[in-house]
């Protein structure tokens, strides 16, 4: 396959528009690679090419039939065209038409058809002139961005021009507006989900054309009018009202008070107030049920108090640095209520790239809220054969045995909606070996402390690996595996799964010797006190620890 990629943004690479169609390229690319044909990519750049504009002089259609009498590109691009087999038009809306430089190209396409008359039935209007060449088969392809809050009903003039070109419904298109978000890096998470949905456009327009689910994605604007046209309005740095120049930090503090999603309010007015150290400027952002508004005076008492240079918050934003390695370097503080750095995304959806929370959670743009993976690690099904061995091993040795090897049977029916970890294997293996034992004749008082003892270097040992025990079950909550990225989230995990270490490792201590007493039937009640101690400890501390390392301590 062919594909001629012809881009008239005088930006070049720059483009906004040029994101668009490298990711349809990219998509093409890789539809017709799995189709196992051959693909061939020619790029002209318009502001780089030579073409002057049609004197209307039809010196191509009477004295020199076919050529025309201006010696420039134009030739060359003529060849192009009747080369390609999909050629991709790359243009931002300009006056709500084409550029310049790109209506020159297409005026000088003169010479490629014939001066006769004729009526075309696939064409809009009345007459046309037949092509001189066999273009029958070749594709179009019409790719482009604008500065509306919307592309709907700003294109009709490209619409009259490539209907009048290529016959109505001759063409695909795919036209985006807000297209000056395309460079703003501080929104690249809710972008880069549209450039998804552009690449898989690519890949299914070589199978036949794109999905109407694809195209449905492609047509839903990046954010909603009010929250687009108040960023863009804030992209100038203009007082509305005075006229007057604002500073950069109060620019980048109202664009990000104007993504506060107000279906996030939590019933209480919040109060975020940035005090950007490097410059001495602090401003606070009032999140309510109708929505933010920002106060400069200092005016209102901060529920939440980040203090960063304006640099390291902007790095965040545009995704440069990972904001909760940042936090870990302490290259800004967190003070008052921890929680909306917890749920920040929830309240500044597309804000940046990272938080800072424990999670870390990755901005989903406007169109929802925190990715949780279709199955998640479950630590009640990790604990389920533990818990059937400990409290019925020791009531009945026979029986409770019996019943710990049925639990360890049935796990991975169990675990089906579940993502099953090695952890979940290992338990399964060791209960079902301590169960044998026990059945074999093995006395249960040896084992099950011994069983307590495994549980406990389990547990301590992954405190050493890259991931410890307790976050692949916890990072359901996070964001998924995008928390394992997070070193706050790490460490934190760490310090509780060697807590639970510890825990289980001193265990068979006293359950060897309790169950050598009256109660040592009940030993698994007994040492069920503690865990449920711990579990409280761990939901504390999962909060308070994060706080104490955003407050820089």
């Amino acid at each position: 396959m062919n594909i001629l990629a012809i881009n008239a943004s005088p930006k070049g690479q720059k483009s906004n528009t040029y994101k668009l169609t490298k990711a349809f390229l990219t998509g093409m690319q890789e539809g017709v690679k799995t189709a196992g044909e051959a693909f061939a990519l020619e790029e002209l750049w318009v502001n780089r090419l030579d073409i002057h504009p049609c004197l209307g002089c039809f010196s191509c259609w009477e004295k020199t039939p076919g050529s025309c009498c201006i010696q420039d590109d134009m030739q060359a691009v003529i060849q192009k065209l009747l080369w390609a087999d999909v050629t991709i038009w790359s243009f931002p809306l300009y006056y709500y038409t084409v550029p310049g430089g790109l209506k020159n190209l297409i005026d000088r396409q003169l010479p490629m058809v014939l001066p006769f008359m004729e009526e075309d039935g696939g064409a809009t209007g009345s007459g046309s002139h037949p092509s001189r060449y066999d273009m029958s088969g070749k594709k179009t392809v019409v790719i482009s961005t604008c500065g509306f809050y919307t592309a709907q009903g700003n294109y009709d003039g490209v619409y009259s021009l490539f209907d009048h070109i290529c016959g109505k419904d001759g063409y695909t298109t795919i036209f985006c507006g807000q297209g000056e978000l395309f460079r703003v890096p501080d929104l690249s998470q809710r972008t880069d989900e549209y450039l998804r949905y552009v690449r898989q456009a690519g890949q299914e327009y070589t199978a036949g054309g794109i999905r109407p689910g694809t195209r449905e994605c492609l047509e839903q604007l990046l954010y909603p009018r009010d929250v687009f046209e108040q960023w863009a309005d804030l992209s100038w740095g203009i007082d509305k009202e005075s006229g007057e120049k604002e500073s950069d930090a109060l620019v980048f503090t109202r664009q990000m008070a104007v993504l506060y999603r107000k279906e996030s309010y939590s019933g209480r007015e919040q109060v975020l107030e940035m005090y950007y150290t490097d410059i001495d400027e602090c401003y606070q952002i009032v999140m309510g049920k109708e929505g933010s508004r920002v106060v400069t005076d200092g005016s209102v008492t901060a529920t939440t108090r980040i203090e960063t240079p304006l640099s390291v918050w902007r790095a965040i934003a545009a995704g440069e640095i990972r904001g909760d390695e940042a936090l870990m370097r302490q290259l800004y503080k967190v003070k008052g209520d921890f929680n909306l750095m917890l749920r920040w995304d929830d309240y500044f959806g597309g804000a940046g790239s990272h938080t800072a929370g424990e999670g870390g959670s990755q901005s989903a743009g406007r169109t929802g809220g925190l990715h949780v993976p279709d199955k998640a690690a479950n630590m009640g099904m990790l604990l389920l054969p533990w818990m059937a061995f400990w409290i019925f091993a020791a009531i009945n040795n026979r029986v409770g045995s019996m019943l710990s090897i049925g639990a360890c049977v049935l796990m991975p029916l169990l675990l089906y909606r579940n993502k099953k970890t090695l952890y979940d294997m290992l338990s399964g293996a060791l209960v079902g070996g301590f169960s044998i034992a026990v059945l074999a004749g093995a006395p249960a008082r040896l084992i099950i402390p011994l069983s307590y003892l495994a549980f406990g270097i389990m547990w301590t040992v992954t405190c050493f690996g890259k991931i410890p025990l307790t976050a692949h079950y916890s990072m359901k909550d996070y964001n998924g595996e995008e928390a394992l990225k997070n070193p706050l989230f790490i460490k934190t995990n760490r310090i509780l799964t060697l807590m639970w270490g510890i825990l289980y490792l001193v265990t068979p201590v006293w359950t060897y010797i309790l169950m050598g007493t009256a109660v040592g039937s009940y030993i698994g009640a007994v040492n069920s006190v503690a865990p449920a101690f711990m579990g409280i400890f761990t939901v504390w501390f999962q909060k308070w620890y994060p706080a104490k390392v955003a407050r820089g301590r």
